[in-house]
């Protein structure tokens, strides 16, 4: 029902001035009304909201009545819809006809002409009055279901039996819960005939708890075990609810049998275990260390990590501006001003080393881009042979011992070279006067003792050597990104760390075993590939490259205008013509607006919308836009699947080689013929 319809009143009167008169009368007491012209308005009306109608007996007894008969006996049980029924002959004492209405109509006030205007709006307001009270009844009824709805749901939700008893403890009426529980009848559990089905030696414990309660008011709680229907003795804790009348004194009880009995023999169980724990805990003391130990050695990388990760991320962002400018400035000035030319070529370098040491952290944090392939393993230990032969030096005897064919492992080939080095570099400085490096693989699966990782096979790679090695406290730091044994300038102490995260990384293991003087035992475990997978797509390049080439439209969007000033110019350079946008929305609103362009070169982490998502709502109109995201994150993100990506920082040639990866082999009016506005 609708708030302000619900007090209005209808006004049933098509004939002479009676309606008009009705209304203004009403009007002046401050009651609104509504005329109804016909019968059937005036039944709709009524079910649209209304608080009485006045109707006169001319218009009621030529007409239909069932459609409003229909209404009445339709009418929730809270409502007695109120009529005045005007009449020309008084009511049903002098007007046979009127007392025939009354029997359709029901709720119904008299009102004989000629009436007085008071007359009229007392009886209006007693209406109003009666029909406020049958509003106030269906709020209470309303309430009454929501609160009978609750218990409904409470009962089912208690995990027991629900019963109910008088203020003295006994069982009144149907308990059927009880009878479900017990198999007594209502017969027999009446009074204090429930006791019967108690164990013995808890009747007068079970009494004596309930009159403390009854005495005190209070909440009831004990233990008992009774028997049950099919006569096991079962364990029950009881609780049980006082409620009171207005007095203050116990109307009833409401309280639920709980089964703890199966809880009650596991705390027997814990009771007897308890009472070896001593020795038990002798035995296991250790193993608890142990597991603690390593639970914090967990948590701090986990926590180094993150903070590296984070740090790694926004280096990217910050050497990109750096490593942009530097590029263009070699381009320009290295040929004109040879010493302009070596302090930017230094600088350059400098920004690599940089870069490669965010890669590195990234590595250990286990957030750099994987490119995970099928990996021969025979073949790429063969392949860095000589390279590895190379850098540890003449003074330090190098072997393999692997077998001539082992499965492949799944692993990027690139950053699995970059660790074995790293892990033969440090071997060969840990051995300073000369000792053995050695490079074993196998095939292995874990077993007892051994990492808890999925059961299936791995590829177990092993660079071992006779170098000094570590004691424990050193072994225990070894991977901690930036802890170094060696002098300063001579590493970053990323090494390990990098390894470490790119194990974890590939679904691997980690580990590493050192005895002082006696040396180190490095295992990098990696998954082997379990099906045949697809061989690396080799695609020409000349055709794409030729598309990149030529002059493109590019709309360049990211939210820092350092990077986007670095970006833009490079790209021009290329000979590209930049449109630039601040962020995903600005952008989205130029390509609105009508630009047109062969390519969107977008930012991944922006504020409020990031390239990802930029890129999906591009693709909804114009499938085929090629979208490349530049990006400082270089961790794995699900929302990127499918889109080409560019890491942060790179260099003019880097930007120009994934346009050229990205843009497929069409002509220029090609291009422009498939360009369609956003």
């Amino acid at each position: 029902m609708i708030p302000h319809l619900s007090e209005r009143i209808l006004i049933l009167a098509p004939h002479g001035r009676d309606s008009q008169v009705a209304a203004a009368i009403l009007a002046e007491a401050g009651l609104r009304s509504l005329a109804c012209p016909s019968l059937g308005m005036l039944v709709s009306e009524m079910a649209a909201g209304a608080g009485t109608a006045l109707v006169t007996e001319e218009s009621l007894l030529p007409a239909d009545l069932h459609p409003l008969a229909a209404w009445l006996e339709a009418q929730a049980r809270w409502s007695d819809f109120p009529f005045i029924l005007v009449t020309s002959r008084g009511g049903i004492e002098r007007n046979p006809a009127a007392g025939r209405l009354l029997a359709v109509l029901g709720n119904v006030t008299f009102l004989e002409r000629p009436f007085h205007p008071t007359t009229l709006v007392s009886l209006a307001q007693a209406a109003l009055r009666g029909r406020r009270r049958q509003y106030e009844a269906r709020e209470r009824l309303a309430a009454l279901y929501d609160s009978e709805q609750r218990f409904r749901a409470a009962v089912q939700a208690v995990q027991g039996v629900l019963w109910s008893t008088n203020a003295k403890g006994e069982m009144e009426g149907e308990q059927p819960g009880w009878t479900e529980l017990t198999g007594q009848s209502q017969d027999q559990y009446v009074n204090y005939g429930w006791t019967a089905v108690l164990h013995p030696y808890d009747v007068q414990p079970t009494l004596d708890a309930w009159r403390a309660a009854v005495a005190e008011q209070r909440p009831y709680h004990v233990e008992h075990r009774l028997r049950t229907r099919e006569g096991r003795w079962r364990s029950f804790s009881v609780r049980a609810i006082p409620t009171f009348d207005r007095e203050g004194a116990i109307r009833e009880w409401v309280g639920v049998h709980t089964d703890v009995t199966e809880q009650r023999a596991t705390e027997q169980s814990l009771r007897v275990l308890t009472s070896t724990l001593e020795q038990r805990v002798r035995e296991e003391t250790s193993a608890r260390q142990e597991a603690l130990a390593k639970l914090h050695e967990a948590q701090k990388l986990e926590t180094i990590g993150q903070l590296t990760g984070g740090v790694a991320h926004d280096f990217n962002n910050l050497l990109m501006p750096i490593t942009g400018a530097l590029d263009l400035l070699q381009r320009r000035f290295a040929d004109a001003d040879a010493r302009a030319g070596r302090l930017i070529d230094g600088a350059l370098q400098s920004a690599e080393r940089a870069k490669i040491l965010v890669q590195r952290l990234l590595g250990f944090a286990r957030r750099q881009s994987l490119q995970t392939q099928p990996v021969d393993m025979v073949a790429l230990l063969e392949g860095m042979r000589d390279l590895i032969r190379s850098s540890v030096g003449s003074t330090i005897e190098f072997h393999t011992v692997f077998p001539s064919e082992l499965p492949q492992a799944l692993a990027d080939p690139n950053q699995l070279e970059l660790a074995l080095l790293n892990l033969c570099v440090n071997a060969r400085d840990a051995m300073p006067r000369g000792g053995t490096l050695t490079i074993g693989a196998d095939v292995v699966a874990p077993g007892p003792g051994q990492p808890e990782l999925p059961v299936r096979d791995y590829v177990r790679v092993c660079v071992s050597d006779t170098g000094t090695g570590m004691d424990q406290e050193t072994l225990a730091r070894a991977i901690e990104p930036f802890f170094s044994t060696k002098e300063t300038g001579r590493g970053t102490g990323l090494g390990l760390s990098m390894v470490h995260g790119l194990a974890g990384q590939l679904g691997g293991h980690f580990a590493i075993a050192s005895t002082l003087g006696e040396g180190t035992r490095v295992e990098l475990w990696l998954p082997v590939v379990t099906a045949t997978a697809a061989a690396p797509r080799r695609e020409a390049h000349s055709a794409r490259l030729d598309a990149a080439r030529r002059p493109l439209d590019v709309l360049l969007v990211d939210d820092e205008q350092l990077v986007r000033d670095g970006t833009a110019a490079m790209l021009r350079e290329l000979g590209h013509c930049v449109v630039e946008a601040g962020g995903a929305a600005e952008a989205l609103e130029k390509l609105q607006d009508g630009l047109r362009v062969d390519v969107v070169v977008t930012d991944y982490k922006m504020p409020r919308m990031d390239g990802a998502e930029l890129a999906r709502r591009l693709h909804r109109s114009q499938p085929l836009l090629p979208v490349l995201l530049i990006t400082g994150y270089s961790g794995q993100a699900e929302d990127t699947h499918g889109l080409s990506r560019l890491a942060k920082p790179f260099r003019q040639a880097d930007i120009a080689a994934a346009l050229a990866e990205l843009m497929p082999a069409i002509t220029t009016a090609e291009a422009g013929a498939s360009r369609a506005q956003v």
